[in-house]
């Protein structure tokens, strides 16, 4: 897949080639096309706290701003041309009204600085528009297309979200750790959530099978760096669930579908 460790970044990087452009991956979940300028993020859920709270499950409302303090950070690092929001970015179409002043300037002040995109999401089909940037369905640029949900079939140079990727590894004690993960096969992406409240689905759940139908690596997010995670290294999250193996025939759909699950 041309994955390896970057020699001069700090933390540890993982650098990809998807569709002849390398993309370097980044432990906090952002992913970086240098040679374009090109920052991109996925399911940031600003204001997913303050959603619970408005019905009645008390949670710190402070997701939003953990979420852009790491974001400008990213920004401050690298300095991008262009930043890309793959989606989902608000939690809901009253996330904009309940946002704290001085995070709503904080977004303004990042839009301003940046050629900032949008992408339309499930949660946020119309981004507010007084935050400053563009908003889009999907954008393409050279070899890649950027969109929210991924899509079923051959799609190489995707680079899409919504799934919320998170892998549990099985290390050679019987040990397993679980973590936000990119999903990936060398043809398409799907990246992790960004979001600080934000939770995650097994790459081994059904909803991945028609995504990587040979199974996906997981370059899993570590304290310190990302990290490969083969899928004879990858194990479900309980028994009973419905998890595939690579070639494995789908199973029908429950009720709802097995993604659902990331937006609790």
């Amino acid at each position: 897949m041309g994955m390896t460790p970057s020699e001069t970044c700090r933390p540890r990087v993982l650098q990809l080639e998807l569709a002849g452009e390398t993309l370097a991956l980044f432990p906090c979940g952002g992913l970086w096309w240098e040679a374009a300028g090109v920052l991109v993020v996925s399911d940031l859920h600003l204001e997913k706290a303050s959603s619970y709270a408005a019905r009645g499950q008390m949670l710190p409302p402070y997701d939003t701003r953990a979420t852009l303090k790491r974001l400008g950070a990213l920004l401050d690092a690298l300095r991008p041309t262009t930043v890309v929001s793959l989606g989902d970015s608000f939690h809901d179409r009253r996330s904009r009204p309940r946002m704290a002043e001085d995070d709503v300037a904080t977004v303004r002040a990042m839009t301003a600085a940046h050629d900032w995109v949008w992408i339309e999401g499930n949660h946020d089909p119309q981004p507010p528009e007084d935050l400053g940037g563009r908003a889009a369905c999907e954008l393409g640029m050279g070899g890649l297309v950027l969109r929210h949900e991924p899509s079923p079939g051959d799609a190489r140079g995707e680079i899409a979200g919504h799934l919320h990727p998170c892998a549990r590894v099985v290390g050679r004690t019987g040990r397993s750790v679980r973590a936000r993960c990119f999903a990936t096969n060398g043809q398409r992406l799907v990246m992790p959530a960004y979001g600080a409240l934000t939770g995650g689905l097994n790459v081994l759940d059904a909803a991945f099978a028609p995504l990587f139908a040979e199974g996906a690596v997981a370059a899993v997010l570590g304290r310190d760096g990302v990290y490969l995670a083969g899928v004879d290294s990858l194990a479900p999250d309980r028994a009973g669930g419905r998890y595939l193996r690579p070639n494995q025939a789908p199973m029908p759909p429950t009720k709802a579908p097995s993604r659902t699950a990331t937006k609790p």
